[in-house]
């Protein structure tokens, strides 16, 4: 009879809301832990990976020699590479395409290429809006490197933390 009465007394006083405005409570006054994103960004790890881009040599030739180790190494099997063969001899890409719902951006790319074509750069911002945007092309991927070759180039350096 005794538990009886207490549990009648306990939901006459709403016990379960006054514990958890008790919470409510205490939380009230703490420091907050958010962050307003688009006004406030975190640091990002040296390591981070974002966005892949192609590089060009300094006299703006591709650095890509099409020897396909990127698409080998690839766990998800995201990166798509078709090549022929120039008139001097060597051999460039005619495709170069990386599906970006596929890759789990994992520096295995970047990490096979023998001539530091291929990259992971810090840009976490971007979106897709239409079906197939998320597969990028030889040409995005050069003009992100071209973009933003002066601060891969500085990541790249003998200085830098992480290369």
């Amino acid at each position: 009879m005794n538990t009886r009465v207490r549990q009648l007394f306990r939901s006459f006083l709403l016990w379960e809301l006054l514990k958890g405005l008790q919470v409510t409570g205490r939380h009230l006054f703490a420091r907050k832990i958010t962050v307003q994103y688009p006004e406030e960004k975190t640091p990002k790890s040296p390591r981070f990976r974002g966005l892949h881009a192609l590089r060009r040599y300094p006299n703006g030739e591709e650095r890509c020699i099409a020897c396909k180790l990127c698409e080998a190494v690839c766990p998800a099997a995201a990166i798509t590479i078709e090549s022929e063969e120039r008139e001097d001899g060597t051999r460039r890409t005619t495709r170069y395409d990386i599906d970006l719902f596929k890759c789990i951006y994992c520096g295995f790319c970047e990490e096979a290429c023998p001539v530091d074509s291929i990259v992971e750069t810090h840009i976490h911002e971007f979106h897709f809006e239409n079906r197939g945007e998320n597969i990028i092309t030889k040409e995005q991927l050069l003009a992100i490197g071209d973009q933003y070759e002066a601060e891969i180039a500085a990541a790249r350096s003998a200085d830098a933390p992480y290369r």
